[in-house]
């Protein structure tokens, strides 16, 4: 596997000035960002997919062991404060459990039957869409996770670093970040987690602007969960709809703080009929504010 190869390129690391070792280890994390760029068609393939499967309902599930699992992990739990994605349609998968999350837990990774109990245990079926990433495209509980998830129906992506590996073979989308020699042998929390965390990154906010949780380059479906926040929903309705601060704040409070909501209230709707024009644009938020024009309902 690429991935475990000694590359000559880091022969003698250790007995370079850290000068050297840093500019090394910095040329790797770039090749780490080509190899994602490289994969920019599979990733766009694999968010309309996704996209498709989720629109109406459906969950994304997350598998992964060590790194890869940690990585998977966090895209998943960011996904609730920055877009609102309902927590009961998120299923975090880890080799190892929670406590696999602070610290490495031996074998985890090799419990196959753990992840068939486990998509039994959540019911993953044909609504769903199962992220499954290991950079070795092998790892034993990810992939068991991604053949048990693929046999209940579900949409499955595979992410690794090693080309023609099991994970990629069978996954219905394939995401292959060719990252190659780590600088240390077999260390994937270097390149290959850097590609890792790129791919998920752009995967998931990707398929979150085509399933309208963005506007305008704003997080407009974020959930004000504490003072900075509020203050951030605040800024986006007065960018939005040029208010003051007063009538944001009115505004929000109205929309129980949907941001989306109180656009569309600062813009001439009642509560009830800004929540029916959202709801026929699929949650869009320029799409609904286009369809108050149509209906003749005249902005604020």
């Amino acid at each position: 596997m690429e991935t475990e190869r000694v590359s000559a390129r880091y022969s003698g690391l250790d007995a370079w000035n850290p000068d050297e070792i840093l500019d090394a280890l910095i040329e790797s994390q770039l090749s780490a960002v080509a190899a994602t760029r490289a994969a920019k068609p599979a990733l766009q393939r694999t968010a309309l997919a996704m996209e498709g499967r989720l629109r109406y309902r459906g969950r994304l599930v997350y598998a992964g062991a060590g790194t890869s699992g940690r990585l998977a992990v966090q895209d998943g739990a960011e996904l609730m404060p920055t877009f609102s994605w309902p927590q009961e349609r998120l299923v975090l998968l880890m080799a190892g459990g929670r406590d696999a999350l602070m610290r490495s837990i031996e074998g985890a990774e090799d419990e196959a039957h753990l992840a068939a109990h486990l998509m039994q245990q959540h019911v993953i079926d044909s609504r769903d869409v199962l992220i499954a990433v290991a950079a070795s495209g092998t790892t034993t509980f990810t992939l068991a996770c991604l053949r048990e998830a693929k046999r209940r129906g579900a949409l499955t992506v595979g992410i690794a670093n090693n080309a023609g590996s099991p994970l990629l073979e069978e996954a219905d989308h394939p995401i292959w970040l060719d990252t190659g020699a780590e600088p240390i042998a077999g260390s994937t929390r270097l390149k290959a987690g850097t590609a890792q965390k790129i791919a998920l990154n752009l995967l998931s906010t990707l398929l979150m602007i085509l399933l309208g949780r963005v506007y305008d380059g704003l997080m407009v479906d974020v959930q004000a969960v504490n003072q900075k926040l509020v203050r951030r929903s605040e800024d986006m309705l007065i960018r939005l709809t040029c208010c003051s601060r007063e009538a944001a704040r009115a505004a929000l409070q109205r929309a129980h703080g949907s941001v989306k909501l109180a656009v569309m209230l600062l813009n001439g709707c009642d509560p009830e009929r800004g929540a029916q024009l959202l709801d026929e644009a699929h949650g869009h938020l320029r799409s609904a504010l286009a369809l108050i024009g149509r209906r003749g309902t005249s902005a604020a």
